[in-house]
């Protein structure tokens, strides 16, 4: 006796059978990979930063401390430090790699303008209260603006990046905000009142004692090793080894944008 729909069945079988697995059962997520030694890093750093700009706010105007590049250098370290930090803690992916990396160079111009030339007694540059004239919450506020938040962002980028993920491109695409704050400092000495007291946040910008053209002259000098440190970079990125395994970094190793 021939058993109904027996055909039917066998198609059914054979179709059960096609169907790929992700059909059957649900793929397996991996859970999200926590890097605490990431993010204590990165918050240490961060919190560095956001206690020297705090300090500096209270001493002085806040309007004027805002201007100076050292500081809004220091607010982006602790704004991407502190992302850094939360996505390591929680698992998430990190930042663009050029976003890391840029961050590096601003500060890293932060700490090199001012010691070699700013707190440098052999520079043309060289400004009357420099760190042996600082005292108290002043001194301690300019080490961590000036040599603890260059030296620890940098040691991240270096240590606990991954390498290869920028391009020369982001060399022109970082000299961006170096040129916007120059149009800003030049724009706000214009606009104060001559005598204004920081009219001008650094001497090397001074259209007030130096004049346009040494002003032009000084900010193309600046801009060019401004540049050369940025393709430095981006060489150093090419060439350095992978020194930690891939969950104990906060660069995505793809050029990409902000995740």
């Amino acid at each position: 006796m021939i058993t109904p729909f027996a055909e039917d069945e066998d198609a059914d079988a054979d179709a059960g059978a096609s169907r790929p697995s992700e059909a059957v059962a649900p793929p397996v997520r991996r859970p999200p990979v926590r890097r605490p030694l990431v993010a204590g890093a990165c918050a240490l750093i961060a919190l560095a930063a956001a206690t020297g700009i705090v300090i500096d706010l209270f001493l002085g105007s806040p309007l004027r401390v805002l201007s100076y590049f050292t500081i809004q250098s220091n607010v982006l370290v602790a704004a991407v430090l502190a992302a850094s930090a939360h996505r390591a803690w929680t698992g998430r992916p990190a930042l663009a790699p050029w976003i890391t990396a840029g961050t590096t160079l601003f500060i890293s111009i932060t700490g090199l303008v001012y010691h070699l030339v700013l707190a440098n007694s052999a520079s043309d540059f060289a400004t009357t209260d420099g760190p042996e004239t600082l005292t108290g919450l002043h001194a301690a506020a300019n080490d961590l603006l000036h040599t603890v938040t260059p030296i620890g962002t940098a040691l991240i980028w270096l240590l606990l990046t991954h390498p290869g993920g920028l391009r020369p491109r982001h060399s022109g695409l970082w000299m961006l905000y170096p040129l916007a704050y120059l149009i800003f400092a030049l724009t706000r000495g214009a606009l104060l009142p001559p005598g204004s007291v920081a009219r001008y946040p650094y001497p090397f910008v001074d259209v007030e004692q130096h004049g346009y053209a040494a002003i032009l002259g000084n900010s193309v000098l600046f801009g060019l090793v401004f540049y050369a440190l940025a393709l430095a970079i981006v060489g150093l990125d090419r060439i350095r080894p992978t020194l930690r395994p891939r969950e104990n970094r906060i660069s995505s190793t793809g050029d990409g944008p902000l995740k």
